[in-house]
């Protein structure tokens, strides 16, 4: 995995840091600026863009931008051909981000080119929802 993308600062190693220790989730610039501001090492939200824009140039971060309305989420990306491969999940109340590795899905997306002449970009869809660690909470909340 290619992560050179020019000069290291301790920000950006931080910066970094925080991505690949929260790559189970997409986190958000305001989320990075007040992790590095409590690290230390506050950045400017245009350098926290600079420098995500270039992590995501060279490959290391991908970035979903859910609609014109809400600001773009960052995640991570150990390895790029793998999440090329397969769809996500997201909990919109917890944040978590589930890798689905489905035939089924696969098979919607082999539909699709076949009949409708578009190529879905798996790793770029995500289906928004509840996870099930969020469902059971709320159903053990309801009876206590």
């Amino acid at each position: 995995m290619k992560r050179d993308t020019g000069y290291n600062t301790k920000q950006k190693e931080k910066l970094i840091d925080y991505l690949m220790r929260n790559r189970e989730k997409h986190t958000n610039v305001q989320e990075i600026s007040a992790y590095l501001a409590s690290e230390g090492s506050p950045l400017g939200t245009a350098t926290i863009y600079r420098q995500l824009d270039k992590l995501v140039e060279a490959g290391t971060v991908r970035k979903f931008v859910i609609d014109g309305k809400v600001g773009a989420c960052y995640q991570y990306i150990e390895n790029t051909d793998e999440c090329r491969e397969h769809f996500h999940l997201k909990c919109m109340r917890c944040g978590k981000l589930i890798h689905l590795n489905c035939d089924h899905l696969m098979g919607i997306n082999d539909h699709i080119a076949e009949h409708h002449g578009f190529i879905i970009d798996p790793s770029q869809t995500v289906f928004y929802g509840v996870c099930s660690e969020c469902r059971d909470a709320e159903g053990s909340e309801g009876r206590g």
